[in-house]
């Protein structure tokens, strides 16, 4: 089996970043995604922070711009998810269905997870119409659409969505948690409608087979028909290939400069592109630093 200098879980932005840097040092590394690159940035509206488009720019545009920077840097992305990981003998393995990876470095950009709904039964026949992520609904048009959530994300999501959909937002108390001006231009859009202290309780399939949510509000009980329901209630970091044997190992791993956690698998609250973009340029300078000086 082959071992790789390095090894970068995720192709989200800081993975993809870490890589072009690691491409241009001449390092041989193995990419890894288990889904389409970009990360969390394909649900992006606008990315009005990331220097260089004082316009502002669309997430989907932006990760074709960084996938073809990639591209033009001869990476390759290999679409496998991986599902554990250990380290021994000097060299991380990395397990997925079909192969195993070795490397003497492992970057970790795996991004993070959407939070799914808690208590809340969803009928086996709504499941296929239930999200958590906005991108597979960008191509919908003439739809009723309910968001569940009031952050960021909610309102991202709102935005992105109404120009072809009506759409209701739904937020449990009366505090929003979403940028200020979020919230100003989702005010002025009439197919963006806002629901304070509105609560679903339940979830059911209706006569014809639509979509109907069983909400409390402060004026009583609310029925509501949609033909789709998203969730934008939080995100984790997506670290489930992380198993309880090799977390004790992790410490030491990243003092001796093996390990890195980048992008937003690590940066909390601070998750934004142009930080997730420099975790990982600065990652690959690190790594290659290191390796000139044991070489």
């Amino acid at each position: 089996m082959k071992m790789h200098e390095v090894a970068i879980i995720g192709a989200g932005p800081a993975g993809i970043a870490a890589s072009i840097q690691l491409a241009r040092y001449g390092l041989d590394f193995i990419l890894l995604e288990r889904g389409e690159s970009g990360g969390l940035l394909r649900n992006a509206n606008l990315v009005e922070n990331y220097p260089g488009f004082p316009q502002g720019i669309s997430g989907p545009v932006l990760v074709q711009g960084l996938v073809e920077h990639m591209q033009s840097a001869g990476v390759m992305v290999v679409e496998s998810e991986v599902s554990n990981l250990s380290y021994q003998a000097g060299a991380f393995h990395l397990y997925t269905q079909t192969f195993e990876v070795k490397a003497r470095t492992l970057v970790i950009a795996s991004g993070t997870k959407p939070r799914t709904f808690s208590g809340l039964h969803i009928p086996a026949s709504l499941k296929a119409r239930v999200f958590y992520e906005g991108y597979p609904l960008a191509q919908a048009t003439g739809k009723h659409i309910a968001i569940i959530g009031a952050g960021d994300a909610a309102f991202d999501y709102a935005l992105n969505l109404s120009s072809h959909n009506q759409v209701e937002i739904l937020n449990h108390s009366e505090h929003t948690r979403c940028l200020p001006l979020l919230w100003e231009r989702a005010s002025h859009i009439i197919s963006i409608t806002y629901h304070t202290n509105t609560q679903l309780q339940n979830l059911e399939e209706g006569p014809s087979g639509e979509m109907l949510l069983d909400c409390i509000t402060p004026a009583g009980f609310m029925k509501m028909e949609a033909d789709y329901l998203l969730g934008a209630l939080g995100r984790d970091p997506q670290t489930d290939f992380v198993s309880p044997e090799f977390q004790p190992a992790v410490r030491d791993l990243q003092a001796q400069g093996l390990l890195y956690w980048i992008g937003d698998v690590q940066n909390g609250r601070y998750r934004q592109t142009a930080i997730a973009v420099g975790d990982g340029v600065r990652t690959a300078m690190q790594i290659y630093c290191r390796l000139k000086e044991v070489s």
